[in-house]
């Protein structure tokens, strides 16, 4: 009986961040101004409640749960926006309570950028406004399109933060740009940092077996039906597992063309 519910307690309460452990339901996230609701159902006795104890990052509540449902108030604590909550309820054998509103402390809005700049292979960034921790995404404009590049994790704090992130540039000139998506799927995007690079522009050649570029770049190589068979950043790149035919090759700033014979 504990195990049927408890299963269907995960299920509707299938939030990220909130985790049901053998009698305790834990729920993780970032505060976010708003209080924890809780379904409290009657202990299987027939006397008391089903929660008997909440914690709030360890301590205590004071909260009143001795009924079939009870606010936690989250106010009391004094937490800043963005700082990392876990809320632990203990309970009793056969029922299960439930966080009705565990969204609460998911992160609700993207951080705002304030600035972006790339100089010497290293891109830095500010932003402001964070609620929670949750990627950046960097993303560099290769190939006719937007290529991740590289992540780094929001520190989460409601202040200016300012980050940094080793990129890898090109010949010529390259375009940078930060994204992070919420909890809500919403996305919002830098403005794009640009840097002009002199190094000389990278050629091929191909053998049988290999394809050899003049200097280490980032690459890709797509079939003829647009799936992509080798990607990474080398000098280098062993094609002697290729099947017979024509493959289309994305290299430092430049896009070409070969065949496997």
């Amino acid at each position: 009986m504990k195990n049927f519910l408890t299963a269907i307690s995960l299920l509707l309460c299938a939030f990220v961040g909130t985790e049901v452990k053998a009698d305790e339901l834990v729920v993780k996230g970032t505060y976010q101004g708003e209080n924890i609701y809780v379904r409290n159902p009657f202990a299987p006795s027939g006397v008391g409640f089903c929660a008997y104890e909440v914690t709030v990052n360890g301590m205590i509540t004071t909260d009143e749960i001795n009924s079939s449902a009870f606010e936690i108030d989250l106010s009391v604590y004094g937490f800043s926006i963005g700082d990392e909550v876990s809320v632990a309820i203990k309970y009793k054998d056969d029922c299960t309570p439930m966080v009705l509103n565990t969204y609460a402390l998911q992160v609700k809005t993207p951080a705002k950028f304030e600035s972006i700049a790339v100089k010497d292979g290293v891109l830095t960034f500010s932003t402001s406004g964070e609620t929670g921790s949750i990627p950046f995404v960097i993303e560099q404009y290769r190939w006719n399109k937007w290529v991740k590049v590289g992540e780094v994790r929001g520190k989460g704090k409601n202040k200016p933060n300012t980050y940094e992130a080793k990129v890898r540039t090109h010949s010529g000139a390259n375009k940078f740009r930060v994204r992070q998506t919420d909890n809500k799927k919403i996305s919002v995007y830098s403005k794009e940092a640009v840097a002009l690079v002199t190094a000389p522009v990278v050629t091929f050649k191909q053998t049988d077996s290999a394809i050899d570029f003049s200097a280490e770049t980032m690459y890709e190589i797509y079939d003829q039906y647009g799936g992509i068979v080798f990607k990474g950043y080398g000098a280098t790149i062993n094609i002697g597992s290729l099947a017979k035919g024509k493959y289309y090759l994305n290299f430092d700033n430049s896009q070409s063309e070969f065949t496997k014979k």
